[in-house]
């Protein structure tokens, strides 16, 4: 078996930081952040099996990493077959490259009688990098598009296993959720031992 190639995450991470340091406009941010993401999840060599199990009752949100200022954390999901979201939204921008399986996104809108789907869903492939932000509508339901496990790479503005944000009742009202993470421990892509 190939050894993890680390130095990708850590590749990411780096220019992902490098990219915030410059104080770019959000729309800078997802346009480049899409690009970086989108050659991250171009490989399926770097993540380590510890961070892929999914649990038979709900999908698994696993950190990757969380940047020192809070500025952004890097988030592995895991979809068993059949498993969904609630609708919810981020609160924060995000990126959302799918680099096994597939999963579906069907967006939302808050109207006076409720929520209402916002056009057509959209499913990502392996490969595939979408973009959230507050400022474009950011309240959806996601789900497993397969009969497989699913596993997509998220980037947050923020590190959002520590983000109130809500969930959604039909009727449009909201209940606000901190998430957290799955995860005991963190994946050491800083340990240049092995490269």
């Amino acid at each position: 078996m190939m050894p993890l190639q680390h130095h990708r995450l850590r590749d990411f991470v780096g220019s992902l930081a490098s990219l915030l340091d410059s104080h770019p406009s959000e729309e800078t941010i997802l346009h480049q952040g899409r690009q970086l993401l989108g050659e991250l999840i171009r490989h399926d060599d770097w993540l380590g099996p510890e961070f892929a199990q999914p649990d038979p009752e709900r999908y698994q949100q696993y950190l990757l990493h969380a940047d020192a200022q809070q500025r952004f954390s890097v988030v592995s999901f895991v979809w068993g077959p059949g498993q969904r979201t609630p609708i919810h939204d981020h609160r924060v921008w995000g990126l959302i490259g799918m680099l096994r399986g597939s999963e579906i996104s069907q967006g939302y809108r808050r109207e006076a009688q409720g929520l209402t789907p916002d056009g057509e869903p959209v499913r990502l492939e392996p490969g595939s990098v979408e973009a959230v932000s507050p400022a474009a509508g950011d309240i959806h339901r996601v789900s497993n598009g397969q009969d497989r496990v699913s596993i997509s790479i998220h980037v947050y503005g923020g590190n959002i296993g520590a983000v109130k944000r809500a969930v959604y009742q039909p009727d449009g009202s909201e209940k606000t959720f901190i998430s957290g993470y799955n995860n005991a421990f963190l994946p050491n892509i800083w340990d240049l031992s092995h490269d």
